[in-house]
């Protein structure tokens, strides 16, 4: 007998048994077993831990050269060490990109079953997870389909 495919991408497979996300690692979970399933989206800040590391370390360059201050050298260099936390944060919102995820509980764990930038193939991705769960549903009516 031969397993029912909703989807089938290079990122996620929905059957009527499994839902697959093929990320680093790959998850498997068993659809049976989701429940609270729900849609979010979140933003990813891939400079953030650059924003970080530059304003501490010129916080550190400022108090390092402390007892300089008041020479225009300082100045131009406190000027500087400001301007590199604040380039990185405009940057950092120009190329931040929305991801959208699938979260529920999996055996009693909150986890994220699903993430994907790509709006598109997210909404073609949980509709066939939406219909796997709606034919997994157990005859006494155990409502466990996709909240939002």
């Amino acid at each position: 007998m031969s397993t029912r495919t909703y989807y089938q991408g290079p990122d996620a497979v929905v059957t009527a048994e499994l839902f697959v996300w093929r990320g680093t690692p790959t998850k498997n979970f068993v659809v049976r077993d989701l429940r609270n399933v729900g849609r979010a989206r979140g933003d990813v800040d891939r400079l953030r831990p650059y924003k970080i590391y530059s304003a501490a370390g010129g916080a550190v360059l400022i108090v390092g050269t402390w007892n300089t201050v008041g020479t225009p050298a300082v100045y131009a260099l406190a000027a500087v060490v400001l301007a590199i936390p604040m380039a990185l944060t405009v940057a950092s919102h120009w190329t931040r990109r929305p991801r959208w995820e699938v979260q529920a509980t999996y055996h009693g764990r909150d986890v994220i079953i699903y993430s994907s930038p790509d709006e598109r193939v997210f909404n073609q991705v949980t509709r066939a997870l939406r219909r796997s769960m709606e034919d997994a549903r157990s005859p006494a009516g155990d409502d466990v389909g996709l909240v939002a």
